[in-house]
This record gives structure tokens, C-alpha cells and sequence, in this order.
């Protein structure tokens, strides 16, 4: 049913998704090879794969998706047989992660908990994400149709993305919006969703500053003094973030 090449094949992909939870998880510092193979949902859920995937190629009925349910109910991952996955996939935790039919996974992947790469309506063929290679998908978001997310892209979580992410690019929001962090290239997946930008609150604090601006010009015109300085709950009251943008990451980036 399989050869000793797609064994072999399945083996090397299996060391390799292996290295990535040890490299990506710092809970699996220290921890050996059979503990992550018996206690890792994420592992356990891409090994699943691995084999119903090679014999959903050979065309053999039943097994591919017996195989994929016995996962699921596992380990809490769902993947479709026919999902192409490339090596070093890591999903962290696992519970809620749903990988469709058409969808495609480069190599070297970060998926959090709760990630959907999923379709968007009933139509025949590609109807999942193609997400390049080093993405990392953050806990919560939802990639919906067959869009293509670019190499080295990171996904803010619970993001809503339905159109393409090009290379290099952290998307925020719902829908997601394409942001940069600091001005720099973003490199990594160090899971730092925290300095993220957030355009919504930018555009709250931009109209803030631009009715402050007019209601000077309005006091002005109407020979009235200025306005003691901003409390907070006086008029003018300034908007502030919930969380810097800027400094250390609590998350070790």
C-alpha cells in the first residue's frame, strides 16, 4: 500500500516537524524525541497527516479520512487528506486548527491555536489559502478563500484575512490590515502579538486630534479663551492606547 519511498519520505517529514516543535516551544526544551511524539497534540495531528495524505495520493478509499476523523478527535486538529503541508509545520497547542481541502503550507510554518485556513463558499476547486513558507498565523485568525499569503508573513491573531498578504508583511484586524512593526522588516516567529500596531485605534486617535484642531478654530472665531489642559474627562480629552506599541516584548522578541 505505501513503498519504501513514501515511508522514507513520511520519516524525514515526521524529524523534521519533530525539530520545529523542540526549536519553536520552549515547553519542549529539554524534553526527548518520544515524549513529544506521545504528548504534543500538534505532532500527533501532522503525523496523522503525513500518513493519510500519502495514501490519499495512492487513491485508496476510506482510510485518508477514517484516519483524518481519528485525528481530529484526538488530537482537537483538523486536516483534510488532500491538505499539502511542506516540512517543519508547527502547531502550537493545536485545539481548533482546521486546514481544508485545497489548502497549501510551505515549509517552516507557525500555526497558533484556533487557525482556520479555510473556503468561503461551495465553489469546485482551489477554494483554500496558499500560505508561503516561515508564516506564523496567530491564535484565532481565520484565512478564508484561495488567497496567497507571501514568505515571512506574519498574521496578527484573531485577524479575518480574505485577500492576498504579500512577502514581509504582519496583517492586523477585521478585515486584516496590512501594518509593519516599528518600521522594520518582520523576522521570525516569536509569537510577539503585543507591539503589534492596531490601525483602528490610529484612525480613532487621527480624527481625535482633528476635531481637537477645529474645536480650537471654532473658540477662536467665536473670541473665546482657550481650553485648560486635557484631563482626560474635560473637553479634549485625549484617546490612549490600552498597550504600548513600543519597547521590550514580554514574549521574549
Amino acid at each position: 500500500m505505501l513503498g519504501l519511498g513514501t515511508i522514507r519520505r513520511v520519516a524525514a517529514e515526521l524529524r523534521c516537524d519533530v525539530r520545529a516543535a523542540r526549536e519553536r516551544d520552549p515547553a519542549a526544551v529539554g524534553v526527548g524525541t518520544a515524549e513529544i511524539l506521545l504528548t504534543w497534540p500538534g505532532v500527533q495531528a501532522l503525523l496523522a497527516h503525513r500518513v493519510s495524505h500519502a495514501l490519499h495520493r495512492r487513491g485508496v478509499p476510506l482510510a485518508p479520512r477514517a484516519i483524518a476523523h481519528l485525528s481530529r478527535t484526538a488530537t482537537g486538529v483538523e486536516i483534510h487528506p488532500a491538505a499539502r503541508i511542506g516540512r517543519g509545520l508547527f502547531i502550537d497547542h493545536g485545539s481548533g486548527v482546521v486546514i481544508g481541502e485545497t489548502a497549501t503550507i510551505g515549509d517552516d510554518v507557525t500555526l497558533y491555536q484556533g487557525v482556520t485556513l479555510g473556503g468561503t463558499g461551495f465553489q469546485i476547486g482551489k477554494r483554500h489559502p496558499s500560505v508561503g513558507d516561515r508564516v506564523t498565523v496567530g491564535s484565532g485568525a481565520k484565512l478564508l478563500g484561495p488567497i496567497t499569503v507571501g514568505d515571512d508573513a506574519k498574521i496578527g491573531a484573531n485577524s479575518v484575512v480574505i485577500t492576498d498578504v504579500p512577502d514581509r508583511t504582519t496583517v492586523v484586524g477585521n478585515p486584516g490590515h496590512p501594518v509593519r512593526i516599528d518600521g522594520r522588516r518582520v523576522s521570525g516567529p516569536d509569537a510577539d502579538w503585543i507591539h503589534l500596531p492596531d490601525p483602528i485605534a490610529d484612525a480613532v486617535q487621527t480624527l481625535n486630534r482633528r476635531v481637537l484642531a477645529l474645536e480650537a478654530q471654532v473658540r477662536a472665531l467665536g473670541g473665546e479663551p482657550a481650553p485648560p489642559a486635557a484631563t482626560g474627562t474635560e473637553d479634549g480629552a485625549q484617546v490612549h492606547l490600552l498597550r504600548p506599541k513600543h519597547g521590550r516584548s514580554p514574549a521574549g522578541g
